[in-house]
């Protein structure tokens, strides 16, 4: 079976080549993968490569798959695995693996670590770690975009039942945010805000009675507010309420203010900076929980922190990063349910657009960019369809579509693409 897929060298090498993939043995499986999304981590290992923890050090002479956030289907299943997974079930991974090697704890994930598998790619190989792991997940909901997503959506789950809080005279830290609880979303409108606040506005078991967004691009701020709207938060007993921090004058104070003078209960920062941690501190209430959701590149990256806030009110701080299984399996529940991720996405592309889009990702504007990997078109604004249109039929007919889904990308729009393309 040939494949085709973007193989990561060295630091910025990035290659799109076709090769054959070996056979699978009784304990593989060959999958075809559909989309992946392309993730600020991929950014991260490709311009890092072998300084990058998951990547390891001979990629020059054995390069990796990059691309971790993908979904497909299975083609051919080895044979001790046919009593769990069949052709034809469609798939989501969880990529951040784990297993014992002797005394030594291994971390590896698809699309850093393994030659046959990564999301940008248009045929893998799941190779026994995953699936010792139970990281191959089926996914029975509608599409394949939602299961490329799970993997996002699922950091944010792991994020929210990762926050913990305490009682006086005792040593339990009581998991999760706060039922009925504030809580704040700082630096909230990116591609992970947005699927945390989707997340929060459609949990059916805990959520909170405040959520405040924040962010310092008024344009972003007024897109989350179209698609997650405060009306809708309301049905829901939450009030939502977006805000640009540039346009306060105390912006410690009027938060807090919105809290009713005594802080949040939970405050997540989705962004790595400095200022944005500090506020996030200053804003804590009572016993309250500081999320620092977002990963730095700079290994010396540091904040200030309230030691006296920690010492007599009880704050405290917890860093996430991925979700696990059980996580990856919420998400891909409740979006079979009806929780629908397309908010955040705002470009699609072809295979050959991902080394250029995956090596200039924090400078393209918008959500998040979902990759067709057995097609080859430029990486394309939802938003440039239209004009896109008036030479190319494919993308007037998508702009059709999305304009009936309030400019989103939807199940329909892709199945048009994949039958159409």
């Amino acid at each position: 079976m040939k494949t085709r897929a973007v193989r990561l060298y060295g630091k910025k090498d990035l290659r799109v080549e076709e090769f054959e993939l070996p056979q699978i043995g009784d304990d593989e499986i060959l999958a075809k993968v559909v989309t992946d999304s392309l993730c600020m981590s991929s950014y991260k290992a490709s311009t890092q490569a072998s300084d990058h923890k998951r990547v390891p050090d001979d990629i020059a002479e054995n390069p990796v798959m990059i691309g971790h956030e993908f979904a497909g289907e299975i083609v051919e299943v080895g044979a001790n695995w046919r009593h769990k997974f069949s052709a034809g079930q469609k798939y989501s991974i969880q990529p951040a693996i784990y297993y014992e090697d002797g005394p030594v704890g291994v971390l590896s994930a698809p699309g850093y670590s393994y030659r046959y598998i990564g999301g940008d790619a248009t045929y893998v190989i799941i190779p026994k770690d995953v699936l010792v792991q139970d990281c191959l997940l089926v996914y029975e909901g509608p599409g394949y975009y939602p299961a490329s997503l799970s993997e996002p959506l699922s950091c944010v789950i792991g994020a929210m039942h990762a926050n913990y809080h305490t009682k006086a005279g005792s040593y339990v830290h009581e998991m999760e945010i706060v039922d009925g609880g504030k809580m704040a979303i700082l630096a909230g409108v990116g591609p992970m805000g947005l699927a945390a606040i989707n997340y929060v506005l459609n949990r059916e078991d805990r959520r909170p009675s405040l959520l405040v967004v924040t962010d310092i691009d008024q344009s972003r701020l007024d897109r989350a507010a179209s698609l997650y709207t405060v009306e809708f938060a309301r049905s829901r007993g939450i009030d939502l309420r977006y805000v640009n921090t540039r346009l306060l004058v105390n912006q410690v104070k009027d938060l807090k203010a919105m809290a009713g003078g005594a802080g949040f209960d939970d405050v997540f920062v989705f962004a790595p900076v400095a200022p944005v941690v500090e506020q996030g501190d200053a804003i804590l209430g009572f016993d309250g929980c500081l999320n620092f959701f977002a990963g730095p590149s700079d290994p010396g990256f540091s904040a200030k922190m309230n030691f006296y806030n920690v010492h007599y009110a009880y704050t405290h701080i917890v860093g996430t990063s991925g979700g696990n299984i059980d996580d990856m399996r919420e998400a891909l529940e409740v979006m079979s349910a009806g929780l629908d991720p397309a908010g955040l996405i705002t470009h699609i592309g072809g295979l050959s657009a991902v080394p250029e889009a995956t090596l200039h990702l924090p400078d393209i504007p918008g959500g998040k960019k979902l990759i067709y990997t057995h097609f080859d078109f430029p990486l394309t604004a939802i938003s440039d369809f239209e004009e896109k249109g008036k030479s190319e039929p494919l993308f007037a007919r998508l702009h059709e579509i999305c304009a009936r889904h309030n400019g989103l990308w939807s199940v329909e729009a892709e199945a048009y693409l994949l039958g159409n393309g």
